[in-house]
């Protein structure tokens, strides 16, 4: 199968399809496509707003297009769909984006076609959820007229060392002959190489336990620190003291947020019950984590009243709402369970992040960003983030912020040495 230089479709221009779309465009043509219109506004005015990609990457992509016109697709052999597969309210696997971008595809693809998913998935999706769609849609017949691969995307949002070309891709296809076309393609791009796998499935399944892995290990480890928590021990000191044997994996307690570690599980989850087995220590360990917010909070709360606070008519200062540091990404940040939490206490919440965008937080989770400052004190502060312009803060500086004689400070990341903030005056609390 010769696929020569046909024009590649990316479906979805976010973390996962931007990067890709760029290069890509740098060695062959390239459409990226999202149904955002503002999306493809600020990229063909070379803007990325999720900084993934910078300025001069975008101008070297030089044959790539952005378009929200379906009909451009249809000048396209390739497509490569990069969209979100969330969760719901019932944290089962909301597939809604990956069927409807599989509808789009399946109008505009010909005889010939490969298509070819990156979005995280459980173990037989893409055959079972994806493919009918497309042969509905389009009228051809599977892995005879069309063919689909699966190459799940690693992409670490806010990594400026791990990116896409420096990270191993694992790859398939449907057939045999189909599965070295993929790879050869994802070969042309990624210089650290890649992994093919030998259906389908099994790089649906290596995807969707890379993040079960590791939440599982940070929810054994959240577990550490609410029994040391009882037990007066440091959980950090003991993480640190644990760490000097060379085996010892450097997991640290925190708040499971993000597009990945929090929802990846329940794919697994979800598949396994399909198939008649309830996984116990998944959702266990998913338990753990989706717990650590409210955790967090009370135990401020606590402190806070130990110490004589008003909580009712306290105000804590909340620094950080995105998921992780150094990067714009809010989906699925705890922080906003933490707010929430604290504002069943009464307690006013003012959230300061320098990272996210204003009008995106309010969307998604109907807060508004505001100010933390010497100006506008609080009775407490949650460092919840470890951005940056945090991280290089001294205790004494945050002491500065508060306007109470003996504040709590809930440094959830640990970024601070405990002494220091003792010394500063305040109450810590830390994971």
């Amino acid at each position: 199968m010769d696929i020569g230089n046909q024009k590649i479709a990316l479906i979805g221009l976010g973390y996962v399809g931007l990067p890709l779309a760029v290069e890509f465009g740098k060695v062959r043509p390239v459409l990226g496509f999202d149904i955002n219109s503002a999306r493809i506004a600020e990229l063909r005015a070379g803007k990325d707003s999720t900084l993934e990609v910078g300025p001069e990457e975008l101008v070297a992509a030089k044959q790539l297009e952005y378009s929200s016109d379906r009909i451009k697709l249809e000048e396209c052999g390739i497509f490569i769909v990069t969209v979100p597969t969330p969760i719901d309210t019932a944290n089962r696997p909301d597939l809604t984006p990956l069927i409807k971008a599989s509808e789009t595809v399946g109008k505009a693809m010909k005889a010939g076609a490969i298509v070819i998913y990156e979005s995280t998935v459980y173990p037989g999706c893409t055959e079972e959820v994806c493919v009918p769609i497309l042969e509905k849609e389009s009228g051809l017949k599977f892995n005879e007229s069309f063919f689909c691969g699966y190459s799940p995307e690693r992409i670490n949002p806010g990594d400026k060392v791990n990116t896409l070309t420096t990270i191993k891709k694992i790859t398939s296809g449907s057939t045999p002959e189909v599965a070295e076309v993929v790879d050869a393609l994802y070969k042309s791009i990624i210089k650290a190489g890649t992994w093919k796998a030998s259906s389908v499935k099994v790089a649906e399944a290596a995807k969707v336990i890379e993040n079960s892995q590791r939440d599982l290990n940070i929810a054994f480890v959240n577990e550490l620190s609410v029994i040391f928590d009882r037990l007066g021990i440091d959980t950090i000191e003991v993480l640190e003291a644990a760490g000097s044997k060379w085996n010892f994996l450097p997991f640290r307690p925190g708040m499971v947020g993000g597009h990945c570690i929090g929802v990846d599980p329940y794919y697994l989850t979800h598949k396994a019950e399909e198939v008649g087995y309830h996984p116990q220590v998944i959702l266990a360990g998913r338990r753990i984590n989706d717990n650590m917010a409210r955790y967090a909070a009370r135990n401020l709360i606590r402190l806070m009243l130990k110490n004589g606070i008003d909580v009712a008519r306290s105000t804590v200062g909340v620094m950080g709402i995105t998921f992780k540091e150094n990067c714009p990404d809010i989906r699925n940040s705890k922080v906003a369970d933490l707010v929430k939490e604290l504002e069943s206490w009464g307690v006013n919440v003012v959230v300061a992040d320098p990272w996210a965008n204003r009008e995106e937080v309010a969307h998604e989770y109907g807060i508004q960003l505001g100010n933390i400052d010497s100006s506008a004190k609080v009775d407490s502060l949650v460092v919840a983030v470890g951005h940056n312009e945090f991280r290089t803060m001294k205790p004494s500086e945050l002491k500065v912020l508060c306007r109470t004689e003996r504040p709590v400070l809930a440094d959830i990341k640990a970024l601070y040495d405990r002494h220091d903030a003792t010394d500063a005056g305040f109450t810590v609390f830390r994971f």
